[in-house]
């Protein structure tokens, strides 16, 4: 039979599937078990295929493609006003096929294995800086049960785990596992040098993620996942692409007043983050030295909190870096108008 759209809501091992025909009725619900999903597809006439943006789906992409179906990725925020009453594994199979028929909808690009396995060094490393804050905030609540408090920063962490170990009123017990816990702190901090090493040199071979890095507040960790996380293609303009950051304003307007509020936060976090980071660092070596090479950045300041400000920077800096990756110009210092 001849379909004219499947929907898949994907799971780890079933699978749901939602077909219409021609005249957009529903011919087919049925839940498919993952190691049969491919004999399903093999014994259906190419066809449009839409599934759910996220990480499993670009793999069920490019093997679906592979079988010569037509495949659309959805963003999940898209999907979600179309699921009718309760959540479950129908509805929302049913969701996606009826988002995919708002032809104003847009699709996530499919990424390449190689472009999936380029970009697992920086969610590897996310991924250790988040354990060693883990072992770091249980040495210090520990040693904090002793009685031995010590600054912020990780730092301190080496002379905290000195001080404990000297300190003759813990139990040896205590003591040993104090050691422990340093121990996988410092295996921690290698792995993470020998990433940063690695990083270090891709960046070095990476064109587009050196030309990123000349943005201001843009350092080598941000322009690499700029560089290998975001396909430019993808978005019309930077506005877009900063939407898709989630450094937009918030709309709530009614009766022709509009009203804006804070950023959306409804797109990627790591990169907004990372973005909205760089800009307080620009806006820290400004207030520190009292002088900027942005008469915009310096308007802002005198009239908006840094925080405010920030992320109206880190939203240019989003825009600036969209216009850079598309049209391949390096970054140009703004200067001020002749009056």
């Amino acid at each position: 039979m001849q379909y004219k759209r499947i929907a898949i809501d994907t799971a780890k091992s079933v699978f749901t599937v939602h077909a219409i025909d021609a005249a957009d009725k529903v011919v087919l619900r049925r839940n498919i078990r993952r190691g049969d999903l491919v004999k399903f597809f093999e014994k259906t006439e190419a066809t449009e295929v839409v599934l759910e943006a996220c990480a499993a789906s670009h793999y069920w992409g490019r093997t679906l493609m592979g079988l010569g179906h037509r495949v659309r990725l959805l963003p999940p925020h898209y999907i979600k006003p179309f699921v009718r009453r309760h959540k479950t594994d129908r509805n929302d199979a049913e969701a996606i096929c009826t988002a995919a028929s708002v032809p104003d909808i847009p699709s996530v690009p499919i990424k390449s294995a190689q472009q999936q396995a380029d970009a697992m060094i920086l969610s590897v490393r996310s991924l250790l800086i988040r354990q060693r804050t883990q072992v770091v905030n249980a040495v210090r609540g520990h040693a904090a049960e002793f009685g031995t408090i010590i600054a912020k920063g990780i730092h301190h962490v080496s002379a905290l785990l000195e001080q404990l170990e000297q300190d003759p009123t813990i139990p040896a017990s205590a003591r040993t596992m104090f050691e422990y816990l340093g121990k996988q702190i410092e295996q921690l901090d290698a792995q993470m040098a020998a990433l940063n090493t690695d990083l270090a040199e891709r960046h070095k071979n990476n064109p587009l993620s050196q030309l990123l890095e000349t943005i201001p507040g843009v350092g080598r960790i941000n322009a690499l996942t700029l560089a290998l996380r975001v396909d430019p293609r993808a978005f019309k303009d930077g506005r877009h692409f900063a939407s898709w950051l989630g450094l937009t304003p918030r709309q709530h307007s009614s009766g022709g007043k509009a009203k804006m509020g804070g950023i959306s936060r409804a797109g990627n976090e790591e990169m907004r983050q990372l973005l909205v980071v760089g800009a307080m660092s620009v806006i820290a070596g400004a207030t520190r030295s009292g002088v900027t090479k942005s008469p915009w950045l310096k308007k802002l300041l005198e009239r908006k909190p840094r925080k405010l400000a920030a992320c109206a920077l880190a939203n240019k800096m989003a825009r600036i870096a969209w216009a850079m990756m598309t049209t391949g110009e390096t970054f140009r210092v703004a200067q001020p108008k002749a009056v």
